[in-house]
């Protein structure tokens, strides 16, 4: 590279940099569009709307009924955010939070009221006419034709023209089709069993009379398609539809109205951060200071390579608050923890394509070609570590429930510009600061050989360690639930539990809630306290563990003593988990997809089905040593605990990977008289600075987030710290020894190497 072109590149990026800086501080606008504090933030930093809907004409409604309401109605809400939430509150009254937004008017009109839809004839048994197009007024105040009824719903019902209801609907989802046309968008719908006979009928008398039928929904024609074939096996298309979007709103209308519970708005409200802008503007902090601890380390250690990476992870940082805003993403705690895994995976491939220059220089390379051959050698361990993350953030995106995906939408964003600032913003900066004079092998250090390090021959030691800790955590678990509480110390979001709301005489911070009034609550339910603040009130809701009689009057109590609150001004619910079965189920369903597909990669890019199997093991083995933490240290189980867990599956893999494209790379060279042995315990200790310097950075950037961050934040960094220094132990001492021993023991057979 000429001097000119290197100085051109360095501008370049610089001026690149400092652009997407600009944008991501002022935005492009007055308004601040595109900046940072326009970034989507969930319910826990930003707060929402809160909709409370009663259900109607069931007054005692089942289990059953009511779960499948509130599952139904999680997928409907997850069109507006993945971090949307449903869960019950008292018996009969579903609560629905959707962060990001305020404007609950809005909502409630595109949600209308769930459980009313029906499927219409176009004329009755007695040819009489049901719809017709008429003029109509538009929600913009336009008029233009729409399909209005002719009787009411009690008349349809009665003369027969309602054969079909939203029960009767199995599922209804947006897609397209190919036709001689073109590409044709559609809705497909599938009918219950018993729906499947009665559509059946239904069709058959319009096709017979060449008529339409009308799906009606909260007190309208939504559409009115014509039936050009009696439909008998409970599978129909509507089609064609204007566009996708258009598509995907029509079915979650169906699947909505489908309901087997009719519900009504109780009441809607803007509700304020469950963190609070303390958290926000802590959390921040804490970044902000790890960030630039990670880059005077980068520089320490490496000198000039360290410049190049501390640039790129500047480019990195302004990119993804870019990125965030440009695809809209909501984000939330979990969507931070895929943020700091991601940026522990920029520097992981920065300290591996810096640790091979310095093994080249080692050898005698000019720095040019050690900085070729150190990207060239490094590029497969970084590839293999980041693809095999993603495809585990692509699964959880596509099967994992609203906050999984939160998580998984930042965490595959962070991967992909991690990949490219290691890959192509760092490998320029070097090459242009090489080309503008730094040539001297001092600038970029060589590498010292360091004596091999017996790891295997203590690998008894190492699994003996992990098994004690593994069974200790399950009998602390046992010995909690053997005693009459919980195994884990589960938060409201997975068991449920009372929201007391209060109206104080004047307005409430969340901030002056935290201080004056959650000790107090406290001290009382001996609980943890959520709060929530009502925009444009003085109601805060306190959620807390479930409360017998005696502690809700001794709550009620101490807010008219010690806040002057009219008793009348305090209401108490209880409700549900906002974590129900089936997100758990879903969740685990997701990992366990994602596992099998981590193990199918690295089965074809390995050629060795052992070391799959290692990184797995190794994998649940960080997981459970960090379950046994959160039972012993009596950690919060939250919402948090999921990112928590996902986050340390993505650290473990990527870290075993690495080890193990060294232990795939040696025995590419292995001559006869190298013992396998050897190559596994020379592998992990030329990785050895690797492991520690990825697993310190991003210790860093969590240990800074947990000392300046509030107790949530600090329930979540605590663990997540555990499973980095557990993540470094597991790949350095039980990962290569584990593929060795299933080496010896399964024997491969004579074409491997």
């Amino acid at each position: 590279m000429k001097k000119n072109n290197a100085i051109a590149i360095l501008l370049c990026i610089l001026v690149l940099l400092a652009g997407v800086a600009y944008i991501d501080i002022a935005g492009v606008d007055a308004d601040g569009s595109g900046s940072a504090s326009d970034i989507n933030l969930g319910l826990d930093l930003a707060g929402g709307v809160s909709i409370t809907y009663q259900v109607v004409g069931d007054d005692n409604p089942s289990a059953t009924d009511m779960s499948d309401t509130i599952a139904k109605l999680q997928k409907r809400v997850e069109g507006y955010s993945t971090e949307a939430i449903v869960y019950q509150e008292g018996s009969d009254r579903i609560n629905i939070e959707i962060p990001g937004v305020s404007d609950a008017n809005a909502i409630l009109q595109e949600l209308g009221r769930p459980g009313t839809l029906y499927f219409i004839s176009q004329t009755d048994p007695d040819g009489n006419v049901n719809y017709s197009l008429q003029t109509v007024q538009n929600a913009d105040g336009t008029y233009g034709y729409g399909y209005v009824l002719t009787k009411s719903i009690d008349e349809l019902l009665e003369n027969g023209s309602i054969l079909v209801q939203g029960t009767d609907v199995s599922s209804a989802s947006a897609g397209s089709i190919q036709t001689n046309m073109g590409s044709e968008f559609v809705v497909a719908l599938t009918m219950t069993e018993e729906g499947t006979e009665k559509f059946r009928q239904a069709t058959q008398n319009a096709h017979d009379k060449k008529e339409s039928l009308a799906i009606y929904y909260d007190g309208s024609i939504i559409s009115a398609p014509d039936v050009n074939a009696v439909i008998t096996d409970g599978s129909a298309q509507i089609s064609p539809m204007e566009s996708y979007e258009r598509a995907e709103n029509l079915a979650s209308t169906i699947r909505i109205g489908g309901l087997k519970l009719e519900l009504e708005e109780l009441h809607s409200k803007v509700v304020g951060a469950q963190l609070g802008v303390e958290a926000i503007d802590t959390s921040l902090k804490a970044a902000a200071i790890g960030v630039v601890i990670v880059l005077v380390f980068m520089i320490g250690v490496y000198l000039v390579p360290g410049v190049a990476s501390a640039i790129g992870l500047l480019a990195y940082v302004a990119l993804i608050v870019l990125l965030l805003n440009g695809f809209d993403m909501t984000l939330t705690l979990s969507g931070v923890a895929g943020i700091i895994l991601s940026i522990g995976m920029a520097v992981d491939a920065n300290v591996i394509i810096f640790a091979r220059i310095r093994e080249e220089l080692a050898t005698g390379k000019t720095v040019r070609n050690a900085i070729k051959i150190g990207f060239d050698k490094a590029l497969s361990a970084i590839v293999d570590g980041n693809i095999t993350t993603l495809i585990a953030a692509g699964v959880l995106l596509l099967l994992g429930p609203g906050t999984v995906k939160g998580f998984a939408q930042t965490l595959a964003l962070g991967i992909v510009l991690s990949m490219f600032t290691a890959l192509v913003v760092t490998r320029y900066l070097l090459y242009a600061f090489y080309a503008l004079g730094l040539k001297s092998e001092k600038f970029y250090g060589v590498g010292k050989e360091h004596k091999t390090l017996n790891i295997l021959s203590k690998n008894k030691l190492f699994f003996g360690i992990s098994i004690a800790v593994i069974v200790a955590g399950f009998v602390v678990m046992g010995v909690h639930k053997a005693s009459g509480g919980d195994a884990l110390n589960y938060s409201l979001e997975f068991k449920g539990g009372t929201a007391t709301t209060v109206t104080f005489q004047e307005a409430m911070t969340l901030e002056k809630a935290n201080t004056e009034v959650v000790p107090l609550i406290e001290g009382i339910t001996g609980s943890s306290v959520q709060i929530q603040t009502v925009q444009d009130s003085n109601e805060v809701i306190f959620k807390t563990s479930s409360l017998n009689v005696d502690q809700r009057t001794a709550l009620n109590q101490m807010f008219i003593d010690q806040f002057g609150v009219d008793e009348t001004m305090i209401t108490s619910e209880t409700i549900s988990s906002t974590i129900s079965d089936e997100m758990k189920s879903d969740t685990i369903i997701a990992v366990v997809v994602a596992i099998i597909c981590m193990l199918i990669y690295i089965r074809i890019r390995f050629r060795d089905i052992r070391f799959g199997l290692s990184s797995i093991i190794a994998l649940l083995h960080d997981v459970l040593v960090v379950l046994a933490f959160y039972a012993a240290a009596r950690v919060s189980v939250s919402n948090t605990f999921v990112a928590c867990m996902l986050t340390i599956v993505g650290y473990s893999i990527n870290a075993t990977i690495v080890i193990f494209d060294r232990i795939r790379e040696n025995m590419r060279n292995m001559t006869h008289k190298d013992d396998l042995k050897e190559i596994v315990d020379r592998s992990i200790t030329q990785t050895m600075s690797r492991s520690i310097f990825t697993s310190l950075t991003t210790f860093i950037m969590v240990a800074v987030l947990y000392i300046l961050g509030v107790t949530s934040i600090r329930d979540f960094a605590l663990p997540l710290m555990v499973g980095i220094v557990c993540g470094a132990y597991s790949s350095i001492c039980l990962a290569g020894s584990l593929w060795y021993l299933f080496r010896i023991k399964f024997a491969p057979k004579k074409k491997e190497k």
